[in-house]
């Protein structure tokens, strides 16, 4: 499909064809994992009206966000950016875009509701395309601290453009932390063409290889994935569909990476010599805290790290809650593990 056409192709499957969760024809745009406590307690506090148009494939606020600014891409009706409001608190702000007209006023119009619950109003939102994030004026360079996304960058046709944009508003030491589709192989033409599957965040997945050479164009240079898992489609129309079109092994995968706008980062992951020492001290997380799928980390424990974890670390918010051993002044060659030679 052709940009407009897909513009105006997912505006009209979200703003009109889809009147509440329960009219998706796949899973791929909803949330298998139970959300943890803190988010569960924040979803009870949100407006039932906002809840019905959800449509996510994942959590995607990430943690130790009090006080910060968050931008939501493809906000909806507004349900992360009201998770995300009551985390960061009454010092923080959180800004929703989005391009459908219908799912913005049902966020705007509970944003009264929400400020009474809340105890304070620190949201607002946007009508625009998040691939054209200079159009608002108010969103500038080096002004935001995390941005969020919940299964909405795949239905984007000029995705390296999002990324772009959200490496240039991002503070240094800032991060892009989003949860979507992805795809073992790239997805064929014929079905990027299908309206239904593009707009159930399936036929506009990247290709795992393709997002991460994406990423690392727009200067994100060590793409993290936090967590992964398989989709299965679940609908026996969409699934003869694709195999009939010869395309039963094509997969598909909800996936939380994080991506962390710091230009001391290196293409791949090198050794120093460094460690940290994870303190307990990050709010939930006393007996360890997880950077992504392969760093979890102790309190109190010694944790070997390459330089770009250390730096992701150290040159961030989480700074705080750890401890540092060593400096770059000695190089040992590529780090162990990395699978890079």
């Amino acid at each position: 499909m052709k940009a407009d056409n897909t513009h105006s192709s997912v505006s009209n499957y979200y703003g009109q064809t889809l009147q509440k969760s329960e009219d998706l024809q796949t899973n791929a745009c909803c949330t298998a994992a139970a959300p943890a406590p803190h988010i569960r307690s924040a979803i009870a506090n949100i407006h039932p009206s906002v809840i019905a148009k959800y449509y996510g494939c994942g959590f995607c606020v990430p943690d130790e966000v009090e006080g910060m600014t968050i931008l939501d891409l493809g906000c909806g009706a507004g349900r992360d950016v009201y998770i995300a409001s009551q985390l960061v608190g009454p010092k923080g702000k959180v800004i929703g875009v989005d391009m459908t007209e219908e799912q913005l006023k049902v966020a705007r119009e509970t944003q009264p509701y929400h400020a009474e619950k809340f105890g304070y109003d620190n949201v607002e939102f946007h009508l625009g395309l998040i691939e054209k994030l200079d159009d608002i004026e108010s969103l500038k360079d080096g002004s935001v601290d995390i941005i969020i996304s919940n299964c909405v960058i795949n239905l984007c046709p000029d995705k390296e453009a999002v990324l772009k944009s959200c490496h240039r508003l991002l503070k240094p030491g800032g991060e892009l932390y989003f949860s979507d589709v992805y795809a073992s192989r790239r997805v064929p033409e014929e079905l990027q063409k299908d309206e239904v599957l593009w707009g159930e965040c399936l036929s506009g997945a990247l290709y795992w290889n393709d997002f991460q050479n994406m990423a690392k164009r727009c200067g994100f240079k060590d793409p993290r994935l936090v967590e992964d898992a398989p989709i299965t489609v679940e609908n026996k129309k969409i699934q003869e569909r694709m195999e009939a079109m010869g395309h039963k092994n094509l997969e598909f995968y909800s996936a939380t990476y994080r991506l962390f706008q710091l230009d001391c980062l290196e293409p791949h992951c090198e050794d120093y010599g460094q460690a940290v020492i994870y303190k307990g001290t990050i709010p939930r997380f006393e007996s360890g805290w997880a950077l992504d799928d392969h760093h979890y980390m102790e309190k109190g424990r010694v944790f070997p790290v390459c330089g770009n974890t250390y730096n992701m670390l150290k040159e961030t918010r989480f700074a705080k809650h750890f401890d540092f051993i060593g400096d770059f002044s000695t190089h040992y060659g590529i780090f162990d593990g990395c699978g890079t030679r």
